[in-house]
């Protein structure tokens, strides 16, 4: 099967995802810096939730980059990616208006948690569809990056219910240690186009 189809609505729901948080912004009802600060946790929440969402956006376009095709089991694994990636807009609007409740933070880092679980499914899904000796797995370098995430993860959700900071920390050291994507893949093709 072709690739584009998949891509697009991934493309297009990464655009919906960062519309709906922005929607959840509310307009300060002042125009002084004290209006502002009252909201500061509402946008708090939506700058963390926009990167996580680059982060997928920018990863998930990466590896479409070096899969050949798709077919009916991939394009099922792709929209369970995108369900919980759709469910970050009402955990980012949830924990920010509750202003880091202990409940809903834990609903926010679970939901970022089975995000995480999600695209590694996804990349499991077509290293077998592609092959194990595929330029998928090639640039795909094992290490233990995801292991380490899906455990900070898990200690984010239990965090959320002894400290809330401390769990919103955990996630933001988490964005920030996804931020620069897998380099491999856009070293393999500048070096491709090169060649050329």
């Amino acid at each position: 099967m072709n690739k584009l189809r998949l891509e697009t609505i991934s493309d297009g729901l990464f655009s919906i995802i960062i519309t709906v948080m922005l929607l959840e912004l509310k307009i300060p009802e002042g125009n002084d810096f004290l209006a502002l600060h009252q909201e500061l946790h509402l946008i708090f929440s939506y700058v963390l939730s926009f990167i996580y969402v680059g982060i997928y956006w920018n990863n998930h376009h990466h590896l479409f980059q070096v899969v050949k095709s798709v077919n009916g089991k991939t394009l099922w694994v792709n929209l369970h990616l995108m369900f919980w990636l759709t469910m970050i807009p009402f955990a980012t609007g949830w924990s920010g208006q509750s202003n880091y409740a202990a409940v809903p933070t834990a609903v926010y880092a679970f939901v970022l948690f089975m995000s995480s679980l999600s695209y590694r499914l996804l990349e499991k899904v077509l290293i077998h569809d592609e092959g194990h000796h595929s330029l998928l797995v090639e640039l795909l370098v094992e290490d233990n990056k995801l292991m380490i995430s899906n455990i900070l993860y898990a200690a984010a959700i239990f965090l959320s219910f002894l400290n809330t900071k401390l769990a919103l920390l955990t996630l933001g050291i988490l964005a920030a240690f996804w931020f620069i994507p897998n380099r491999s893949i856009e070293k393999y093709f500048k070096d491709s186009e090169g060649k050329t």
